[in-house]
C-alpha cells in the first residue's frame, strides 16, 4: 500500500514539470486526492460497502472536480492532469502507468448491462477533452489525441485523432515519446486539402477545354 502510495507521487513528479516539492503536491494535487480516494473507495466496493464507496467517490468528487466510481479498476502509476471533468464509469479497467487530462470521459454508450466501459490497457495516454466510449479496448502504448471520441478498438502502438476516432499513426512511430497536442495529423483537414486539389485540377480543365472551344478552327 505504502509503496502504491509513493509511485502515485512519484509518477507526478515524471509527468509534470510544474511539481516542486512533495509537499505541494501531497497537498494541492486534485488527480492525487481523487486517485487516493478511488483506491479507498474500491477496497470498499470489492467488500461491498457499496453505500460507503459510493459516499466516498462523490465526496471526491464535490472536492476534486473528478468523477470515479468505485467499481472502475485502476492499476498502479497513474496520473490525471489537472483533471477537471474527468470521469471513469464502474466497469472502466485501466491498467499501469497510464496518463489522462482534464474533461476525459471514459463511460458508456448507453444502458446496456454488465460490461459497458472501455479497457484502457498498459502506457496509454488520454489527452484533454478526448471521450472514449463503450466496451472498447484502447491498446497498451497507444495515445488518444485531444477532442477525439473513440468508439471502437484501438491497436496496441497507435496513435487516434478526430470524431469519430481514426487511427493515423500505428506501430514504430513516437512511441514511448510525449504525445504533442499542438503537432497532432488531421485526417479530416486532409481530406479537405486532397478535395480542394481535384477540384483545382477540374477547374483549370475546365477553363482549359473553354480556351479550345473558343478559339475557331483554321481552315
Amino acid at each position: 500500500m505504502f509503496t502504491m502510495l509513493k509511485e502515485d507521487i512519484e509518477v507526478v513528479f515524471e509527468q509534470d514539470p510544474a511539481a516542486r516539492t512533495y509537499f505541494e503536491v501531497i497537498l494541492t494535487y486534485s488527480g492525487l486526492h481523487a486517485i487516493w480516494a478511488h483506491r479507498i473507495a474500491h477496497a470498499l466496493y470489492k467488500r461491498k460497502w457499496f453505500f460507503l464507496a459510493r459516499v466516498l467517490s462523490q465526496a471526491s468528487r464535490f472536492f476534486t472536480g473528478i468523477e470515479i466510481h468505485p467499481g472502475a479498476t485502476i492499476g498502479r502509476r497513474f496520473f490525471i492532469d489537472h483533471g477537471m471533468g474527468v470521469v471513469i464509469g464502474e466497469t472502466c479497467e485501466i491498467g499501469d502507468n497510464v496518463s489522462v487530462f482534464q474533461g476525459v470521459t471514459l463511460g458508456g454508450t448507453g444502458k446496456e448491462k454488465g460490461k459497458r466501459h472501455p479497457t484502457i490497457q498498459d502506457n496509454c495516454l488520454i489527452a484533454t477533452g478526448a471521450k472514449v466510449l463503450g466496451s472498447i479496448t484502447v491498446g497498451e502504448n497507444s495515445k488518444i489525441g485531444a477532442g477525439s471520441v473513440v468508439l471502437k478498438d484501438v491497436p496496441s502502438n497507435s496513435t487516434v485523432v478526430g470524431i469519430p476516432g481514426r487511427v493515423v499513426i500505428q506501430d514504430g512511430v513516437r512511441i514511448g515519446k510525449d504525445l504533442n497536442h499542438c503537432d497532432l495529423p488531421d485526417p479530416v483537414a486532409d481530406r479537405f486539402k486532397e478535395l480542394e486539389s481535384e477540384m483545382l485540377k477540374l477547374k483549370a480543365e475546365l477553363e482549359e477545354l473553354k480556351h479550345e472551344r473558343s478559339i475557331p478552327s483554321g481552315n
